[in-house]
């Protein structure tokens, strides 16, 4: 955000008793201007911040707009203007959960979907929703050789680059944000050992319930999650699932199995919403093309 603080210490300027009033009126009418010309382009940034979060103070659009207008910004006597950079949140359409634009610094939103649950057949729930992330450098650097010179419809129609990217160490990020607000910890719990131990069967074969063991067990009783709450499943380099709920890390595998399975479930053959899947190879395409 921006703050502006202004202490108003302009000293008045003593005047010669032979100036002219025509002279006087000139001078205050361009104070009047500069003064009016400042706060109308302060207010125009405070607009640009207000729908903004911060993530990078060291690269902030603000700074730089202010840099090139105000050079001298930092060292004026009459104020001081403090700035954070921002993020944007993009707003998921379907339940208009918000969603960060980028995460841990450097992974982007590829795109956002909704994991729905029928109860009995009869009604159909929304359970959470989930943005994926990505980070772009790592896309390029890891697949870039290989399909950079494919179109994005080319892409989108490779299973190959499906494959080569759930399975690639590239650091992605998949979040999800709780809706349904009666969800509690064993029902997270026992949904991951349904869905994430078919695919932990579908890519390694039986005899891996270990694994699903030590992934399930980090969803404790004790952990809340009331609607709001957030659970980030975050593969990090070298095949490493971070799982952090609330900001709070709760545990870390290294497994690129459990990773490629944790993936598959929201982009994947058969994923837990189509539309999302759409999305996020379009985006994931798009970072090849740049």
């Amino acid at each position: 955000m921006v703050s502006l603080r202004f202490p108003f210490l302009f000293s008045q300027p003593k005047r010669p008793n032979d100036i002219s009033h025509a002279t006087t009126s000139r001078s205050f009418s361009a104070t009047t201007v500069v003064a009016c010309a400042f706060a109308a382009g302060a207010a125009a940034f405070s607009g640009i911040a207000v729908a903004q979060k911060t993530t990078n103070p060291k690269h902030s659009f603000l700074q730089n707009a202010m840099d090139l207008l105000l050079p001298n910004h930092s060292s004026l006597p009459w104020g001081s203007l403090s700035l954070a950079d921002t993020s944007l949140t993009v707003v998921e359409s379907k339940n208009g959960v918000s969603f960060p634009s980028v995460v841990f610094q450097s992974r982007r939103l590829l795109g956002m979907g909704l994991r729905r649950k029928s109860i009995l057949g009869l009604k159909n729930i929304d359970v959470y929703a989930f943005g994926v992330y990505a980070d772009d450098n790592e896309v390029k650097k890891v697949l870039g050789e290989k399909y950079g010179k494919l179109s994005i419809s080319e892409l989108k129609e490779n299973k190959e680059f499906k494959g080569d990217l759930m399975g690639g160490d590239i650091g992605m990020t998949v979040r999800l944000q709780i809706v349904y607000g009666k969800l509690s910890i064993r029902s997270v719990r026992s949904a991951f050992e349904e869905s994430v131990g078919s695919r932990l069967q579908k890519f390694g074969g039986p005899d891996n319930k270990e694994l699903l063991q030590r992934f399930t067990s980090q969803f404790k009783d004790e952990y809340k999650i009331p609607r709001g709450s957030v659970i980030e499943l975050s593969k990090d380099q070298g095949h490493v699932l971070r799982t952090r709920i609330d900001g709070k890390e709760v545990g870390s595998i290294q497994s690129k199995l459990l990773c490629r399975s944790i993936l598959d479930l929201y982009m994947g053959e058969d994923p837990f919403d189509r539309q999302a899947k759409e999305e996020i190879e379009s985006k994931l395409a798009s970072f090849l093309q740049k």
